[in-house]
């Protein structure tokens, strides 16, 4: 038998079939996978590839991975598995290139591991797909308990792992595994159009390991694991491996997929390891200093909550009650463990309880005068060894901690509404946060079921920052004629949970000109500056809590459009005097989006260049689950580098002479155009910001 391989073919329509040939099931041994990179590299670096078909000889397109290599010992399968992860992550899901797997035959073990990773799977109705690796005493190792649970929900992918479970075609393009049946005569050629679709963005380009949308809500999903593990262990108490296999779908549910998010040059690379924190206090019970006390407590941790009066105090009490409740009523928990999670909850209205406090985080409102004055007293209070953490989601911690002498226990924690509901924590460090201090709160987000991602310090840090912007684009727009609800429904459209004006009214108008302020101090020189939302503050419209803002809410807060806006908008127009720019009152769908979204892509470029973010998957996987870019667009820089770096710098570079330098393509963007590297390679930075 010789040895197996891949082998290439570049066609005139600039598709590159890759086929699998390793007879008689085209098994993935070291010498296939080897071969296999070595192709896609070429492939990736070719100009004449648009894009990659990936298929199998002899009408299978893999068997799986070859089990004759674990006879070849442990340490050299632990090395084979971990270069074909790198591999599947970064050059085959992470490429600038799209990939479609045409799928007949087998497709089991590594074989559909592989598949998974490319960006759209095409396949016979007869194909069989599956994960059988439990049967023979291991776990699916390259990304299978990741991605199937992404792209057929947690119940079915449990069910094909531990009960060793293949599907026929049919069944797995009903189940969303796959997305389109054909004959096996139509399989490769129905594949490279897909492919060549995706490059000319008339299809999605997904990355399965960031689908989100097929998960169940972590307290189902739960429920849903620990009912897998009971009945694991009733039907083989003596077996290991189906409850590791478990813990690790759960560890990737609750952490995120990728373990390289944990990566932090400075922090995690120097064998440091998280302190215990047992007990946690939360200065401020509003939204957000409820919805974290509600997340520390159903993570088990002791929560002293203070707040300023009473009444302050019983209403941030009630916050919380009512979230758990909220888990209760949809039966993700049980009223006694409700009950139990309540009594970890102790309501103060002064610091004399803050003495043995391993960590506390500041949630009040937006002023900086205020949290200067609350950490002086944090610091007279708390023990030596106390984290000392804001939630603020704009303000230069240098600030806050201007009247202090514990510069190096200031940290960002900064969570999004609602706190313990939203997956995202961005760790927010200053030039001399002690790298401990971090690393402690990178535990702490592990146990609250955070995924985390570490920022440096500056204005709006790197979520708020990189999507300043998008507000303000949303403002230019109307005030040189776009109406508010068109532009609202186009960026829905695009897959945003909600467009920017519904937007401002969620979150308040006080906030919005708050943090707005924040950012028109630090950036001036690349700010628009819309009267809008002051002049419908000053007739006392605040958003969605007065239940007027840009829409009117009923009595069950369902939003409708008012027709009233079209004073304040005549007004902020008269006011704003626009001479730069022409009236744009009708504006193709395509070009609200890129006008909204493409100066956040370069405020992006801006906190990748200064160091802020440390890489471009930070920003990405922060866009998608702090500010809801919609998942299957890979996220913000993703989404860029698949329109192409030059394309993104001309478009602002068109706007900023005809509107301005709200639209001004950063130093960033334009080195990154003119010698046509993507945005999201890797910044070489002389050494870390920490």
């Amino acid at each position: 038998m010789g040895r197996g391989r891949t082998e290439m073919e570049v066609g005139a329509d600039g598709v590159a079939v890759i086929t699998i040939v390793n007879p008689p099931v085209n098994a993935l041994s070291l010498d296939v996978l080897v071969s296999l990179k070595e192709n896609y590299e070429e492939a990736l670096r070719r100009d004449d590839v648009k894009a990659i078909v990936l298929t199998g000889a002899g009408g299978k397109f893999s068997g799986g991975f070859d089990i004759s290599a674990f006879q070849e010992g442990k340490t050299k399968q632990a090395k084979v598995d971990f270069s074909a992860n790198d591999f599947l992550n970064d050059t085959l899901e992470g490429a600038r290139k799209p990939s479609v797997a045409a799928i007949d035959g087998l497709a089991l073990g590594g074989g559909l591991e592989v598949a998974m990773a490319c960006h759209g799977r095409i396949s016979t109705s007869t194909a069989q797909l599956g994960l059988p690796e439990l049967r023979l005493g291991i776990i699916p190792g390259m990304g299978g308990t990741q991605r199937l649970p992404r792209l057929v929900g947690l119940s079915k992918a449990l069910e094909m792992m531990l009960m060793s479970k293949s599907m026929n075609g049919d069944e797995a393009h009903a189940l969303g595994l796959v997305d389109a049946i054909v004959s096996p005569d139509e399989l490769v050629k129905t594949a490279r159009s897909w492919a060549l679709d995706i490059v000319e963005l008339r299809r999605p380009w997904i990355k399965s390991l960031y689908r989100t949308d097929k998960l169940e809500p972590l307290g189902m999903a739960r429920e849903i694991l620990n009912f897998a593990r009971d009945q694991a262990q009733k039907q083989a108490a003596k077996l290991q491996h189906p409850l590791i296999c478990i813990d690790v779908i759960e560890e990737g549910i609750v952490s995120g997929p990728l373990a390289g998010l944990w990566k932090v040059p400075g922090i995690t690379d120097i064998g440091l390891t998280p302190r215990r924190i047992r007990k946690v206090a939360i200065v401020g019970g509003g939204l957000m200093g409820s919805g974290i006390a509600t997340a520390l407590i159903l993570s088990n941790y002791l929560v002293i909550l203070k707040e300023v009066n009473e009444n302050f105090l019983q209403s941030g009490i009630g916050k919380v009650k009512a979230n758990l409740q909220g888990y209760v009523k949809k039966r993700k928990m049980t009223q006694e463990e409700c009950g139990k999670a309540l009594s970890l909850l102790i309501g103060v209205l002064d610091y004399e309880h803050f003495k043995d406090v391993d960590m506390v985080i500041e949630a009040v409102i937006e002023n900086v005068s205020l949290k200067q004055q609350i950490f002086a007293d944090l610091e007279k209070y708390c023990p030596p060894h106390c984290i000392l953490a804001s939630n603020t989601s704009t303000i230069d911690l240098n600030s806050i901690g201007e009247k202090t002498m514990s510069q190096d226990r200031i940290v960002g924690a900064h969570f999004f509404s609602p706190a313990h509901v939203m997956p995202l924590l961005e760790i927010v460090y200053t030039r001399t946060t002690s790298p401990q201090v971090v690393v402690d709160l990178l535990g702490v987000a592990r146990k609250i079921h955070k995924t985390p991602i570490v920022v440096g310090n500056c204005t709006g840090f790197a979520v708020n920052r990189m999507f300043f912007p998008y507000s303000q684009a949303a403002a230019l727009l109307v005030d040189h004629g776009l109406d508010v609800y068109q532009i609202d429904r186009v960026i829905t459209k695009f897959g945003m949970p909600m467009g920017p004006f519904r937007l401002a009214d969620l979150v308040g108008f006080k906030v919005a000109v708050a943090t707005g302020t924040q950012y028109l101090q630090s950036f001036p020189e690349r700010c628009y500056r819309s009267m809008l939302i002051p002049i419908m503050l000053q007739d006392k419209r605040i958003g969605e809590s007065s239940r007027k803002g840009f829409y009117v809410y009923d009595e069950k807060w369902k939003a409708s459009p008012d027709p009233d806006i079209k004073k304040y908008i005549e007004k902020s127009r008269s006011i704003s005097a626009v001479t730069q720019g022409p009236k744009v009152i009708e504006l193709a769908d395509k070009d609200i989006i890129e006008m909204i979204f493409f100066p956040v892509v370069n405020e992006a470029c801006r906190v990748l260049d200064e160091g802020i973010a440390s890489k471009s998957s930070d920003l990405d996987i922060a866009s998608i689950m702090g500010m809801g870019f919609p998942s299957y667009r890979g996220g913000t820089m993703f989404w860029a580098d698949s329109l192409g770096a030059n394309y993104v710098f001309s478009r602002l570079e068109e706007w900023s002479k005809m509107y301005g330098d709200f639209f001004k393509p950063c130093a960033y963007l334009k080195e990154r155009a003119t010698r046509g590297i993507p945005l999201s390679a890797q910044v070489n930075q002389a050494k870390s910001r920490l």
